[in-house]
């Protein structure tokens, strides 16, 4: 039974997985692997139950063999003088290595590994990204080891490997505290070396200019291994260039100060006059100007801001909807890319054009169109995102030097996320929450067909959530007599 269920669960492994998966740019992938390691883990039990089994009869089959060999005189030469006991022996041997070669090939080693090779196990690129992400978030965030691990802690190795990749990525001062965060949790367990530990903690600090630290630990290095001729050139190095500074960088505090306005806005540090004008903006039931479809069912319509006008839609897709749309994309889901870099840390997350085959597709697309009076026979196909690790799309505009250009973005908000996540434009310091259900809309060109370049906007870096958006993207044709173009300079 144990072998039979394996061959199952392997074929049916082999059907349903694919090789090459990225997992740290998509929530929703790597939520997937919860499931992954359970298969897993179901497997490996039905391998070594398969095994035993097959041991077990092998034993039985090796009593057998012996039995027969054994019985043999002593000496086989005299033996063997005797042409028939010859033949006896050639046959029983022949026999018995078929007998072996018969239960050996049973063994399910080989399926078992192709099953290990064709499951989606993440690669040393997945772990790295991951680490790298979570880097991210805390710079961007501001946050120090202890808050990022409030609510799952990490291990020395695993903290380890965050210090390593901070440090190959030339941020020292995150790799430093990563390094103390790991040297804080060694335990007669942990895999890392001390005085690995204490060297990279040592050299962090100096490439971060704080010599005093780098020269602390440099000494407990020395303490470890008196003999290591190395670290006491590096220690009067350290000691001799302290003189020759004046300053030195405190590396246990975090700068929180950051004149940048997209991460100001991410983190909520939205200016107060900002704030006023938002509360004199007002919310109505829209008709999308004047539509039969939307007289009796009009849409809750609020501005979020007046110039750019950006309107946010309530209720405008149904978690029934939503849910079609997560099951249609989860499938097709790759990295997404940038126009002119194609993958890159300016976007992480992963994303798939929605044909509009679908009819849930088709009427969520009529609805978009009904809502903002806009032409959508020239628009892109509903594009979804769900965003990984840290995931964010860092300042950009949506409109393209083209003919036929992105006139309006239709953003659509799939989920609620708890940290994080929000919807940035900078040049005028808005910052939009995501609300499963709603969407927001605003044109990203002028009237004149120029450049809306207030509607720069950014994806924050989701801390804690699992952040899904779906984009309309609108264009110019089709809207010659639905929003009629302008002469003026001014609009």
């Amino acid at each position: 039974m144990a072998i039979k269920g394996l061959i199952v669960f392997v074929v049916f492994s082999w059907i349903v997985s694919t090789t090459g998966h990225e997992f740290f740019s998509s929530t929703d992938k790597t939520a997937q692997l919860f499931m992954e390691e359970i298969d897993l883990l179901e497997s490996f039990r039905l391998y070594i139950d398969a095994e035993e089994k097959n041991v077990k009869r092998m034993k039985s089959i090796l009593l057998v063999l012996e039995l027969l060999t054994y019985s043999d005189p002593e000496n086989p030469e005299k033996t063997m003088r005797d042409p028939v006991a010859a033949y006896k022996l050639l046959r029983r041997v022949r026999s018995e290595w078929l007998t072996i070669v018969k239960y050996t090939q049973q063994s399910l080693y080989e399926m078992y590994q192709k099953l290990l090779t064709y499951s989606k196990i993440p690669q040393p690129e997945d772990l790295n990204g991951a680490a790298s992400e979570l880097i991210r978030l805390q710079e961007f965030y501001k946050l120090y080891p202890h808050n990022i691990t409030k609510e799952t802690s990490l291990n020395a190795d695993e903290a380890y490997h965050m210090g390593l990749v901070a440090y190959e990525e030339d941020k020292f001062q995150h790799a430093f505290l990563w390094f103390l965060y790991s040297q804080d949790r060694l335990t007669e367990y942990s895999t890392v070396d001390e005085e690995e530990l204490l060297g990279f903690l040592s050299s962090s600090a100096y490439l971060f200019g704080s010599l005093p630290v780098a020269i602390y630990f440099n000494q407990q290095l020395l303490n470890l291994d008196p003999t290591n001729e190395e670290v006491k050139v590096e220690l009067s190095l350290y000691k001799h260039l302290r003189f020759q500074r004046t300053s030195n960088p405190d590396i246990f505090t975090l700068n929180t100060k950051s004149d940048n306005s997209y991460e100001a806005l991410c983190r909520g540090e939205v200016d107060e006059r900002t704030s006023k004008r938002q509360r004199a903006l007002s919310c109505r039931y829209s008709t999308g100007g004047g539509n039969p479809k939307l007289m009796y069912a009009p849409v809750k319509e609020e501005v979020e801001w007046d110039e750019p006008r950006i309107i946010r839609y309530h209720d405008i897709i149904s978690d029934r909807e939503i849910e079609i749309l997560k099951n249609i994309s989860r499938p097709q889901l790759s990295r997404s890319e940038t126009r002119h870099l194609g993958v890159s840390n300016i976007r992480t997350s992963q994303s798939v054009f929605l044909e509009e085959e679908n009819t849930v597709l088709a009427r969520i697309s009529q609805n978009i169109a009904d809502t903002t009076g806009l032409s959508v026979e020239s628009a892109e196909v509903l594009h979804v995102q769900n965003y990984g690790i840290g995931g964010r799309f860092e300042p950009h505009y949506d409109a393209w030097d083209v003919e036929n250009g992105r006139i309006a973005t239709f953003l659509i908000y799939m989920s609620d996320v708890e940290i994080g996540g929000a919807t940035v434009f900078p040049e005028v310091g808005v910052a939009l929450k995501p609300k499963k259900g709603s969407a927001v809309f605003w044109y990203n060109l002028q009237k004149n067909g120029s450049v809306d370049w207030d509607t720069q906007h950014a994806g924050c870096p989701v801390l804690v959530g699992n952040k899904w958006v779906a984009t309309k993207w609108i264009h110019e044709f089709g809207q010659e007599f639905r929003r009629p173009c302008s002469l003026s300079e001014w609009e």
